[in-house]
C-alpha cells in the first residue's frame, strides 16, 4: 500500500475504535462524508483490502500491446528513421495500421531511447529589461498600420517615439506608409524639440537595415553599407540598437495598443478621417496623453543633447545622394537638370563628385565637400532635328477643299484630265553588265 492508503487505514481504524467522527475523518481525509462511509463500510467488510482502489492490479483497456510497441520501435528505427514525431504517427495509421496519439508514439520512441531527428533550437530564457535610469537615455522607435480613422477608411500608419524611462510620447505623426521620410521627419521632430537621444532602439526593417551586402567601396574605405534612415542617426550622434524580437521593444508595442484603444475613439469623436487633420489633432491629444501616461524616472535630469547652432538640423534629416557633374556644368537628378554656378572656390565643377541633398520639403541642395554650391534650374536641351525617311506628300494633297458646287466640278474636271504620274521603277536591260556576272579571263601564252 501507499502512504496515502496507509494514513486512511490510521483514521478509520480511530473511527471504528469511536475516538472519531466520521465528519472528521471526512476533513481529515479531505473526502465527503459520503465517500468517507463508503470507505468505512468496505473496511469493516474486507479489512484492509477494501481501502486500496478497486482497479489495483488490472491491466488498464487502453494499455498498449507489447508487439505493436516492439513494431513502432522497429520501424522508427529503421524505415521511418527521418521522421518527426507527427509524421511517424500518420505514416504508422495510413500504412502499417497502427493507431496511436503521436503523445503515445514519442513516448515509446523516447523509451527506446530514439530521438526526433528534428532539432528544435532550445527555449530562450527571457528576462524583462529594467526601464533606463534617466529621460533621453533610449527612445523606442516604430510604425503601426490600422484603421485609425475607422474600419470603412483606408489604413494609414502611425509613427511614434516613446522614452523608456518616463513614457513620454516624444514624437508622433500620421502617414500614409511606413517610410524613410516618416522617420528622418520623426527625428527632426525629436531633436529639434527634446534633442539628441544617447540610443535609438527599432526592429529589423530594411529602413534600418541594410539588407544589401556592402559594396566594394564602402569596404575599402572601412565605413559600413547604411540606409539613409540610419546614416542620419549615426551623423547625429545618436547610437542605434537593432531589437531582436517584438517582445524586445515591448514599451512602444504596448504604446500603439493604448492608442488603438483612446486615440481611435477621440479621433471619431473630433469626425476625422484624413491624416492631415489627424495629425493636427495630435498637437491638443499628445499633452493630455502624457500627462495620464508619464512616471518619474528613477534619477532626475535629461540626458537629451542639444543640437549644436552650428549643425543645419535640415542637412542631416534628409536624403543624400552622389552624382558626377557633367561637362556643362550641369547635374541631373529625378528628371531635373540643375546649374551648378561658379563658386568661391572654383570655377568649374566639371566630372566632379557632388552630394545632392533632397529635403523633406522637396528642395534641392548640392554640395561639393562642405561647400553649398550655388545653383539654378538648367536651360531645357533643345530638340534635336532630323530629316525623317519618306517620300515627300505630293503638292496636291495640299489643296484646300472647294468651298462651292461649281468649283469642286471644275476641280474634279481638272483632276481628270491631268491625272497624277506614279513613278515607274525601271530595271536593267538583259545584256546589262549588271546581268552578265563575272568571267574568268584565261590569258593565253
Amino acid at each position: 500500500m501507499n502512504q496515502k492508503e496507509q494514513r486512511r487505514i490510521r483514521v478509520l481504524v480511530e473511527v471504528v475504535g469511536g475516538r472519531m467522527t466520521v465528519g472528521q475523518a471526512a476533513e481529515s481525509m479531505n473526502l465527503s462524508v459520503r465517500q468517507t462511509q463508503r470507505i468505512l463500510a468496505a473496511f469493516r467488510k474486507e479489512g484492509a483490502a477494501g481501502v486500496a482502489h478497486g482497479n489495483r492490479g488490472r491491466q488498464p483497456v487502453h494499455t498498449i500491446e507489447e508487439r505493436n510497441r516492439a513494431r513502432v520501435v522497429e520501424l522508427a528505427s529503421s524505415i521511418y528513421r527521418a521522421c518527426n514525431d507527427r509524421h511517424l504517427t500518420e505514416l504508422l495509421a495510413e500504412r502499417e495500421g497502427i493507431v496511436l496519439s503521436r503523445s503515445s508514439v514519442r513516448r515509446i520512441r523516447r523509451d527506446a531511447g530514439l530521438a526526433s531527428p528534428r532539432q528544435r533550437r532550445q527555449p530562450v530564457h527571457r528576462v524583462r529589461r529594467a526601464r533606463r535610469t534617466t529621460a533621453g537615455h533610449l527612445v523606442q522607435i516604430d510604425g503601426s498600420q490600422h484603421h485609425w480613422f475607422g474600419a470603412d477608411q483606408p489604413q494609414a500608419v502611425l509613427m511614434a517615439g516613446i522614452d523608456d524611462a518616463t513614457s513620454e510620447v516624444v514624437s508622433a505623426h500620421f502617414r500614409e506608409t511606413e517610410d524613410g521620410q516618416g522617420y528622418l521627419q520623426l527625428l527632426s521632430d525629436l531633436v529639434s524639440t527634446h534633442g539628441r537621444p544617447l540610443a535609438l532602439y527599432h526592429d529589423k526593417h530594411q529602413i534600418f537595415v541594410n539588407p544589401e551586402p556592402e559594396s566594394i567601396d564602402d569596404q575599402l574605405a572601412g565605413r559600413p553599407s547604411l540606409t539613409q534612415v540610419g546614416r542620419a542617426i549615426a551623423e547625429l550622434g545618436v547610437e542605434a540598437i537593432t531589437a531582436h524580437s517584438p517582445q524586445a521593444k515591448g514599451r512602444i508595442e504596448r504604446l500603439f495598443g493604448t492608442l488603438q484603444d483612446r486615440l481611435i475613439v477621440e479621433l471619431a469623436l473630433a469626425g476625422i478621417t484624413t491624416i492631415a487633420d489627424a495629425n493636427r489633432f495630435l498637437q491638443t491629444f499628445l499633452p493630455r496623453h502624457n500627462q495620464r501616461f508619464m512616471r518619474e524616472p528613477a534619477m532626475p535630469g535629461s540626458a537629451y543633447a542639444p543640437m549644436p547652432e552650428t549643425v543645419d538640423l535640415a542637412s542631416i534629416c534628409c536624403f543624400k545622394y552622389w552624382r558626377t557633374v557633367a561637362n556643362d556644368n550641369t547635374v541631373r537628378f529625378a528628371h531635373q537638370h540643375l546649374q551648378l554656378l561658379p563658386g568661391a572656390t572654383r570655377i568649374s565643377y566639371a566630372r566632379a563628385r557632388v552630394q545632392v541633398h533632397q529635403h523633406l520639403d522637396g528642395s534641392l541642395a548640392v554640395f561639393a565637400g562642405d561647400e553649398l554650391v550655388a545653383t539654378q534650374p538648367a536651360p531645357v536641351d533643345p530638340p534635336v532635328l532630323r530629316a525623317t525617311s519618306g517620300r515627300v506628300t505630293e503638292p496636291s494633297s495640299f489643296i484646300e477643299e472647294p468651298e462651292t458646287d461649281a468649283a469642286r466640278d471644275e476641280l474634279a474636271t481638272w483632276q481628270s484630265a491631268s491625272p497624277a504620274q506614279t513613278p515607274s521603277r525601271s530595271s536593267p536591260a538583259r545584256n546589262h553588265p549588271w546581268r552578265q556576272g563575272f568571267k574568268r579571263k584565261v590569258t593565253q601564252s
